[in-house]
């Protein structure tokens, strides 16, 4: 059990530090750890994370020795100059003469800090750390990455950070929320919850389902939400799917196209942006799940209409509003207020994509209405698909009641 007071006090503890310490014991973090190995550095992971350390290292005329990688198909190769070993191979070079920086962090993956510490610590190498101390001392085209920015920007937040731990509803939330800020402030992998069993979007246990669901996709992707709820036979009465990305739009088109008549009737695919406000945004199409819009220009953009969906649901009344939009979760919700004010519909927001949206999202929330009651949950591992739930009170469950089987 961890109640309110509990969390509360947890919370002072660990935000009871100045921004200026705070500070100052991140940008040194990676030295602390590192000593005379602070320029003998071997990255783990050649992946996203991994090039996007080389990035910040070469910012500052920097570079590590190697990666290392556990993917056979890599070793051998070069990224930007950089060889790229089997992570035995850099153990037996490296491992007592280097810093090991785990760059492997990701969605939709079981992989854990822990995991890659204890594969590394078995083959000899004596220092290990993870990636977040490398951003924090070369943060130029590192930083800020998703929910990973500088951390004393929390205790700059200290009170916002307080009162979103006053909104969750059970032990589990403040958990995770706990747990959560403390990730953000140190980088603690070790202290991270591991997922819930439930399908990400459609707990079992925080609402009832209804048959007549009236369900807003937004950052519908490829449809896999939809899958989801086709898969498990969930009923609904209509979803109203929404995605930007002029690929990953075609792919969703195509699959809801291919559906029999009587399911496809019940769903209506819209290439649009959630947004405050009606106009045109860019987007960095990357035709995968993290396409990201921006009010600017860029080389690699493309426009794309965004509309709030207050405008878009036309008198539509919605029961679950699901958004997955890569940071714009703000803009959207402020673009749906008048739906959400009026209506009250089940809420599952995203909040791992920026580092403050864990409680500046549920806060926005609980200043419009006051009768929602707010779960967290994690469905991924080490801070990816973090959801916070918010339940009508019209909504609420005294029982476990289930979608599907």
């Amino acid at each position: 059990m961890v109640t309110e007071g509990e969390l509360l006090q947890a919370l002072d503890a660990l935000l009871d530090e100045s921004v200026e310490a705070r500070a100052a014991a991140a940008r040194s973090a990676f030295d602390t750890v590192a000593g005379l190995r602070r320029d003998r550095v071997v990255l783990l992971g050649a992946g996203g994370c991994g090039r996007r350390a080389l990035v910040g290292m070469r910012h500052a005329g920097a570079a590590p020795l190697a990666f290392a990688d556990n993917n056979p198909a890599r070793h051998g190769s070069t990224i930007d100059g950089i060889p790229v070993l089997s992570p035995a191979n850099a153990a037996a070079q490296y491992g007592d003469s280097a810093v090991f920086v785990v760059t492997i962090w990701g969605a939709n993956s079981p992989h854990r800090f822990a995991h890659s510490r204890a594969q590394l610590v078995a083959l000899g190498c004596d220092v290990v750390i993870p990636f977040p101390l490398l951003f924090w001392k070369y943060p130029n085209g590192t930083l800020p990455h998703y929910l990973q920015d500088w951390p004393e920007q929390v205790l700059t937040a200290r009170e916002a950070v307080r009162a979103g731990a006053r909104l969750w509803a059970d032990d589990a939330s403040r958990v995770e929320y706990l747990a959560q800020v403390r990730f953000r402030l140190h980088a603690d992998f070790d202290g991270l919850t591991h997922p819930v069993a439930h399908p990400q979007y459609f707990p079992d246990d925080l609402y009832a389902w209804r048959a007549d669901e009236w369900i807003v996709d937004g950052g519908a992707y490829d449809g896999d939400t939809l899958r989801v709820l086709l898969q498990r036979q969930v009923p609904f009465e209509h979803l109203f799917a929404c995605e930007p990305d002029p690929v990953n739009f075609a792919k969703l088109e195509a699959m809801v196209a291919a559906l029999p008549n009587g399911v496809r009737a019940r769903i209506s695919v819209h290439e649009v942006a959630l947004a405050s406000a009606s106009g045109m945004l860019h987007l960095d199409a990357r035709a995968d799940a993290s396409s990201t819009t921006q009010s600017w220009a860029g080389s690699d953009t493309v426009t794309v209409d965004a509309k709030p969906l207050d405008r878009l649901l036309a008198g539509a009344v919605p029961t679950l509003v699901k958004l997955d939009i890569e940071g714009a979760e703000p803009e959207a919700l402020r673009g749906a207020r008048e739906t959400i004010v009026t209506h009250a519909p089940v809420l599952a927001i995203c909040v791992y994509h920026v580092q403050d949206h864990l409680w500046s999202i549920p806060l926005m929330l609980k200043s419009w209405r006051d009768d929602y009651a707010f779960y967290l949950r994690p469905h991924n591992e080490e801070g990816w698909d973090l959801v916070c739930y918010a339940v009508p009170q019209s909504r609420w469950i005294t029982h476990v009641g289930r979608i599907a089987s």
